[in-house]
């Protein structure tokens, strides 16, 4: 199901909502411009669970290394990673920024997408694949509209798919 919108409506402009998306937008087209350089940059700012395990048990403190639970949030696979994260902030994302307000909305977002990461290191602690996306933030968005809106109507397209199999 893809979510198109839903039927409750707001009472303030969501401006942290269009910022966040505005800046993950950004970023991704940053990192088209990288070419053959991506890999790089993806062992630079995305989050490697075994990085920060190393981190951790290391004496000298690395900012550049934790740093990563925050700037990964912000780079995606692909469009249909960007564009699936993105369309899910915009459908309920305003509404949870509404009920919650500006600030302690985007507490709550990065609270969401840091917290997931942190789940994830500590389930594959030494994985060395760089993790990108802002999913655990959008899945936290989610889950509080949830619970703020549980008789909410989404209007969704659902793609039917047939099969020919021979």
């Amino acid at each position: 199901m893809i979510p198109l919108k839903d039927r409750n409506p707001r009472k303030h402009f969501p401006f942290v909502t269009v910022i966040l998306i505005a800046l993950n937008i950004s970023a991704f087209a940053y990192q088209l411009t990288l070419g053959a350089e991506i890999d790089i940059f993806y062992r630079h700012f995305s989050l490697i669970p075994a990085q920060i395990v190393q981190a951790l048990k290391s004496e000298l403190f690395k900012p550049l290394v934790f740093s990563t639970l925050f700037t990964s949030l912000f780079l995606h696979g692909g469009w249909l990673h960007l564009g699936g994260n993105m369309l899910y902030l915009w459908v309920f994302g305003d509404n949870v920024e509404d009920k919650l307000g500006h600030i302690r909305f985007i507490i709550f977002y990065f609270l969401c997408g840091i917290g997931a990461s942190v789940l994830h290191i500590y389930l594959d602690p030494l994985s060395d694949i760089p993790t990108v996306g802002a999913s655990g933030a959008i899945s936290g968005i989610l889950g509080a509209y949830i619970l703020m809106f549980p008789k909410s109507r989404i209007l969704t397209l659902i793609p039917i798919f047939i099969l020919v199999i021979m």
